[in-house]
């Protein structure tokens, strides 16, 4: 039995064939995979998961795409999306949510029920699952101030709840980063508000945004992490001219130096290369190692 046999026997969710990663990426840029699975459930997931282990086989996670960068040769095994995880159940001022879940979404409608906490979160393209893994934050705010608990496989798919005081949360930081887990769902504790002063916050903030971030070109949000509190990576960038500075069809934005734009048709090399030039260029200046925020994904392998 192959893989799309399996998959459709076990009736895990819906399964693409030589599918393009650069509908799935919101840089818009990678190769194809084998296989994109979009499992419809935590116990068809588990299910798929047994299989790829058991058989060997080639895989990688992924949310909605915004942090991530794939090459262009072929992804030699199986892409699985955690989009259909995404449960969402508010009970007071506790939020349970799938962590493939939008983020952006999920801001929204707690705003509408008059919780507040989540404002942050409200232009961060990725979805729950990625913004823990990351610990995404904005506005002097990420996803540990207010996460309560995570649930997540670990290596062994047993299925794991822990508080959010035993994830060595810091800033980008998760302990997800350094181990193979797969985040499910969350727990979150926001506090009850006054629904006009947070929508309004919201709606300030998205109008900030458009006046100061690139959003009509595909990107990945910020390109690099801030050094330190008082030094940031968009100024260092900025401070040296690289400004709308281009290679192929990838380019440095001109609204922000911080991002990174497929200006023109960019393959994922275009926008690697252009990272991998601002970061010699940042050391060979200031002696500073920028850290990069997306994972690059299928680069010489």
């Amino acid at each position: 039995m192959d893989i799309k046999e399996f998959i459709i026997k076990e009736e895990i969710g819906e399964v693409l064939c030589n599918e393009e990663l650069k509908k799935h990426t919101s840089y818009k840029v990678g190769g194809s995979c084998n296989y994109f699975v979009t499992p419809s459930s935590i116990d068809k997931l588990i299910i798929l998961l047994k299989y790829i282990k058991n058989n060997n086989i080639k895989y990688k996670i992924i949310g909605n795409g915004s942090n991530v960068i794939f090459s262009s040769k072929n992804y030699d095994g199986i892409i699985i999306s955690l989009s259909k995880i995404d449960d969402l159940i508010i009970e007071g001022n506790h939020v349970k949510v799938g962590a493939g879940h939008l983020l952006v979404k999920l801001s929204n409608i707690c705003a509408s029920k008059g919780l507040t906490g989540l404002e942050f979160a409200s232009g961060i393209p990725g979805n729950v699952g990625g913004a823990i893994y990351m610990n995404a934050g904005a506005y002097k705010s990420d996803m540990s101030n207010v996460l309560k608990t995570v649930t997540y496989l670990d290596d062994e798919l047993n299925l794991v709840t822990l508080k959010k005081e035993e994830l060595d949360f810091s800033y980008r930081h998760s302990v997800f980063q350094e181990n193979n887990f797969v985040i499910l769902e969350a727990t979150l504790e926001l506090q009850e508000g006054n629904k006009e002063e947070i929508m309004n916050l919201i709606n300030d903030r998205r109008k900030r945004r458009m006046e100061s971030q690139p959003l009509e070109y595909p990107s990945a949000g910020s390109v690099f992490r801030n050094p330190s509190d008082t030094i940031f990576s968009g100024k260092l960038i900025e401070d040296l001219g690289l400004k709308g500075y281009q290679i192929g069809g990838a380019k440095v934005s001109e609204k922000h130096a911080n991002f990174i734009i497929n200006y023109d048709n960019a393959t994922a090399e275009d926008i690697v290369n252009l990272i991998n030039l601002i970061k010699e260029k940042v050391k060979k200046e200031y002696d500073i190692d920028l850290k990069v925020e997306q994972e690059i994904v299928n680069f010489g392998e």
